[in-house]
């Protein structure tokens, strides 16, 4: 793959075999984002785990302190006593078999998160083949699924994101905007490796954290010391 000059220069400026403190990291991140729009900055997570077995899955979610700097459009699939407060909430779309129609036959997709309350996943369960490969069916160990679904869009409105492994065992999050600086993207990093520390599978054996690089959208990717997480 050939890259454009800005790429090739800004990968000069990485240091070759070099872990970087976080702060550092994400500070370089900052300083070689050269796109004219507010880059996204993410966070890539490689670890020591098998995701083909079910015991060595890794998958939650967290709640940024500073969070992501995108705002999401949530859709609720709840019973009509909790419509009220779902709205309430910050929900931009509240309802039940009616939004499962407008999905399956309109293709309709104008929402980021879909949460639902435990008693409608018999329903939204039909849109599996809808939701499911583009990461969106509702699941209870994402904070997606429950009877709280006016806590549960808030977190979503204040930042919530999901983790989980791809099939390279790596996780890949968002961790907020370019624009945010190097203080606050270290928060929520933090924060995101903290939990994926936490979530360890029992079954996980040898070196858990192999390895955790930074980059934002269109730049570079910076390697981060993973030794102060380690477990």
């Amino acid at each position: 793959m050939k890259h454009g000059k800005k790429y090739v220069d800004s990968r000069k400026a990485i240091e070759a075999a070099k872990l970087y403190e976080p702060n550092e990291a994400l500070g370089t991140v900052c300083q070689l984002a050269k796109a004219k729009f507010d880059e996204t900055v993410e966070a890539h997570i490689r670890l020591g785990v098998d995701s083909r077995h079910a015991d060595q899955q890794v998958r939650g979610a967290v709640v940024l302190p500073n969070g992501t700097g995108k705002s999401v459009r949530v859709l609720v699939f709840c019973k009509e006593d909790k419509y009220a407060e779902a709205q309430a909430a910050g929900a931009e779309y509240v309802g039940g078999m009616d939004y499962v129609e407008k999905i399956q036959k309109e293709g309709w997709m104008d929402f980021d998160v879909v949460i639902a309350s435990p008693d409608m996943m018999g329903v939204v369960g039909r849109l599996g083949k809808v939701l499911g490969p583009r990461g969106l069916m509702p699941n209870p160990k994402a904070g997606t699924v429950s009877p709280d679904v006016a806590k549960a869009v808030s977190e979503a409105k204040a930042g919530k994101i999901e983790y989980r492994l791809d099939k390279s065992n790596i996780i890949h999050c968002p961790i907020g905007k370019v624009s945010f600086g190097a203080d606050k993207l270290e928060e929520n990093f933090n924060t995101l490796v903290e939990a994926v520390v936490k979530a360890k599978p029992a079954a996980a054996k040898g070196t858990y954290l192999r390895s955790i690089t930074v980059a934002s959208t269109m730049g570079v990717g910076v390697p981060v010391q993973t030794a102060k997480f380690s477990l």
